[in-house]
């Protein structure tokens, strides 16, 4: 017995006698040998490779090295820890009164609260990497680090140059050129078919988007006296610094709408949107995998809004009219679906036209407003079209 504790396995690079059974070898002979583990050292080997005694010096003096330099080195690690813990706990603690501090001066300077918002959620993520907000170029570098886009670059900059303003910090920001991205369009039928694999609220919500081109954050806001059944119209309170609009809606549109509980002040009650972000997830593998049509995969909320712009001015050639129906600010914002029309529309297609003539001032002034599209002027008269 006390031969058999004398030769106990041990390893043969620490000399720990804390080991695993780590599986068996098989040499040429047939016979196994046994693997081992060490737990200290992670040191792998196998039963010949063992050192014979626990009483060899040289292995004793091996595994109290290997114990004391690991405990020094905890003890190490810890300390500086623990001071820097202590440090940034100071550090941030006065930065997050700051960040409050900014969030009112945005505040009283007009800002908007989606403004504030983001803007305050950029600040605490720069925190989150260990930046000073008090020191610019440890801003910049945790921005240069940063996985993301250039256009989200751009906007932690502007967030950061108001904070530099607020505290009078000397700040010289990089330079980050945005992307202009063209949305993807799906075909009606897609998206028809993504709403078919949809749960009822979320297939309404869907199709609210699809008719109005609204904002998913401005389609949760909708409540019930926003929804006139009777002129079949939705008034849609404006986000992001858009224009309040009221559209028409379908008899389809109505229904759907008309089918979901009452029991909330909103339409879609209290659910957020990260929620049916979910969901519409869920419902879009789905459908994908049902219908093998990976092209359902990239729709989201706002694809239906960049969806109806570029119909409503393929229907139209009117910029004007998709202003006024997507709440746009300016022009500029609209431009992009003159673009989708003229890159995924052929010109020569086979869409069967409303042609119209006019003659009077008035006449061709009426024709114009409701999207007309002047032609050519012939014999006196001027011919007009506007696809069906």
């Amino acid at each position: 017995m006390q031969e058999q504790t004398t030769r106990q396995t041990c390893c043969p690079e620490c000399g720990s006698i804390k080991l695993y059974r780590d599986g068996f070898r098989y040499p040429l002979n047939g016979k196994p040998i046994q693997r081992w583990l060490c737990r200290d050292c992670g040191y792998r080997f196998s039963r010949k490779q063992r050192s014979n005694t626990l009483s060899d010096k040289n292995n004793l003096s091996k595994y109290a090295s290997f114990k004391a330099k690991n405990l020094l080195k905890a003890i190490a690690l810890t300390e500086t820890i623990g001071k820097t813990a202590r440090l940034k706990e100071g550090d941030k603690q006065d930065v997050k009164g700051k960040i409050v501090e900014f969030a009112w001066w945005l505040k009283k300077n007009g800002r908007s609260e989606a403004t504030i918002k983001t803007w305050t959620i950029l600040l605490r993520s720069l925190i989150k990497q260990d930046a000073n907000l008090m020191d610019p170029e440890s801003v910049k570098e945790a921005i240069a680090k940063r996985q993301c886009k250039d256009n989200s670059k751009r906007l932690i900059v502007a967030a950061y140059r108001s904070f530099a303003e607020l505290n009078k910090i000397e700040w010289k920001p990089p330079h980050y050129k945005g992307k202009t991205k063209i949305p993807f369009i799906p075909l009606e039928r897609e998206i028809d078919d993504l709403i078919a694999c949809c749960s009822k609220k979320t297939a309404t919500l869907l199709q609210l988007l699809k008719e109005t081109g609204a904002r998913l954050g401005e389609a949760l806001r909708l409540k019930w006296i926003d929804l006139d059944s009777e002129r079949r119209v939705v008034r849609i309170e404006p986000e992001k610094g858009s224009n309040p609009r009221v559209l028409k809606t379908t008899v389809k549109l109505l229904a759907m709408l008309n089918s979901l509980p009452k029991n909330h002040v909103k339409i879609f009650g209290n659910r957020t949107s990260q929620a049916f972000q979910m969901s519409l997830y869920r419902f879009r593998r789905k459908g994908a995998a049902k219908l093998q049509n990976p092209r359902i995969l990239q729709i989201t909320f706002h694809t239906l809004r960049h969806w109806k712009g570029t119909m409503e001015y393929h229907k139209t050639k009117d910029p004007w009219h998709v202003k006024k129906v997507l709440g746009h600010r300016s022009l500029k914002s609209t431009e992009v679906y003159i673009n989708i029309d003229q890159a995924i529309f052929d010109e020569d297609d086979n869409d069967s036209f409303t042609v119209k003539v006019a003659e009077k001032r008035d006449e061709i002034k009426a024709l114009l407003e409701v999207g007309f599209e002047y032609v050519c002027d012939k014999e006196g008269l001027m011919y007009f079209r506007k696809r069906k």
